[in-house]
């Protein structure tokens, strides 16, 4: 057996089925805030898509997709990040959503027990510390907290943890806290990236979910080409359709960049067996051909941001992010503590903060801290955020 099973952590939701499992909630219709699963209506125009090639079942798929999938994906990245237009056949590869890509990078790319050899933020997506155990790898932490904007800190790492550092993994957006590295900051890292031979994985799948509509996130290779690293050296950003057009179910997304990071990837995926389904890729076509559909998206998680944070700012001094759709409040008790007693008096299910981050020197900076995901209808939310607001009153 690989012997990083043994080192992989519970998911944080399993800790939170433990965390909860001898409460008994009140009478009031459960609402949760737990999991970040988009619950807006797809487009239909993908889904009729989707349907109508069915057929293409009966076919096996390719590892590089079909050349209308890569050369669409090329099209909205040019236009959305104003970068020129990436070679389709070298610097584009389709993957299975960012979640299953950004594990299999790591497995392809990274040397096996080498020591200090990924990087990650803290808090984190649990995916990303999940590739560097099976990888053979214990990841080197960051810390984000509130002194930080709730950015990793990568200035801390020393010139020893860049050298022996092979792949520095990004969130920006970031999840849980929604901040945006600046493209001052990537400039930073990615000069960094090139002096040491690190591998910037950048994993953008909130970058569509922006609050301020004149002012969406910087990516990666928006910013290695504004630095004059025109061919991306030593930078993989990693893009999804699961939030931008609420189809998590559908599996698509793609990760675009350094082609000769892409060719050793594709390499890997051909062995690993993880080809897109074509009508999936079809469907993925018409997805991101389209932006009405975004902008309307984006406008349902701002007008439930407005009223959320109207309710809960008062009583838990919580603020809207600049992308993504969670809020991240300060608990005023630990966050299991917080957790366990909000669902108990109003069925109201949030995520503890320190499941997403890991311990450093007796420090996990997402204690004290609950992730709510303002995915479900207007009024869901909005009756969850008058729950907690009237739990919060009772002190």
């Amino acid at each position: 057996m690989n012997p990083g099973m043994q080192t992989l952590h519970p998911y944080p939701f399993e800790k939170l089925a433990d965390l909860t499992r001898d409460v008994i909630p009140s009478d009031l219709p459960r609402i949760a805030l737990t999991i970040g699963e988009p619950k807006h209506q797809p487009p239909a125009h993908v889904l009729e898509a989707l349907v109508s090639s069915i057929e293409e079942l009966s076919k096996y798929p390719t590892i590089i997709g079909l050349a209308e999938l890569r050369e669409t994906i090329v099209r909205w990245v040019e236009q959305r990040f104003g970068t020129r237009a990436l070679d389709p056949n070298s610097e584009v590869l389709p993957v299975n959503g960012t979640r299953e890509g950004l594990f299999a990078i790591t497995q392809a790319l990274i040397t096996p027990g080498r020591e200090g050899a990924v990087v990650i933020p803290n808090p984190f997506y649990q995916i990303y510390e999940g590739a560097a155990l099976l990888a053979g790898v214990q990841p080197t932490l960051i810390a984000s907290d509130h002194s930080t904007g709730f950015l990793a800190n990568y200035r801390n790492l020393s010139e020893d943890d860049w050298e022996a550092c092979q792949m520095l993994f990004l969130c920006t957006p970031g999840n849980p806290s929604g901040a945006v590295i600046p493209e001052s900051e990537l400039h930073w890292l990615i000069q960094k990236a090139i002096e040491h031979d690190v591998i910037l994985i950048s994993d953008e799948c909130y970058s569509e979910l922006y609050y301020d509509e004149t002012a969406p996130p910087v990516g990666l290779l928006q910013a290695a080409e504004s630095l004059g690293n025109s061919d991306f050296k030593q930078c993989l950003a990693f893009h999804s359709l699961s939030k931008r057009s609420n189809l998590p179910g559908l599996r698509s997304g793609f990760v675009a960049g350094d082609a000769a990071l892409i060719g050793e990837f594709r390499r890997y995926r051909t062995y690993h067996g993880c080809a897109m389904p074509i009508h999936h890729q079809l469907a993925s076509i018409v997805a991101w051909s389209d932006e009405a559909h975004v902008v309307e998206n984006r406008a349902l998680y701002r007008a439930k941001f407005d009223s959320v944070n109207d309710v809960l700012a008062p009583v838990l001094n919580t603020c809207i992010p600049e992308a993504g759709f969670y809020l991240w409040p300060k608990t005023p008790t630990s966050d299991t503590e917080f957790a366990r007693t909000l669902l108990e008096q109003t069925n109201v299910a949030v995520l503890p903060g320190s499941y997403l981050g890991r311990d450093v020197d007796g420090r996990n900076p997402g204690g004290d801290h609950v992730r709510m995901a303002l995915v479900a209808t207007h009024q869901e939310t909005l009756e969850a955020a008058e729950r907690i607001a009237h739990f919060m009153s009772r002190g």
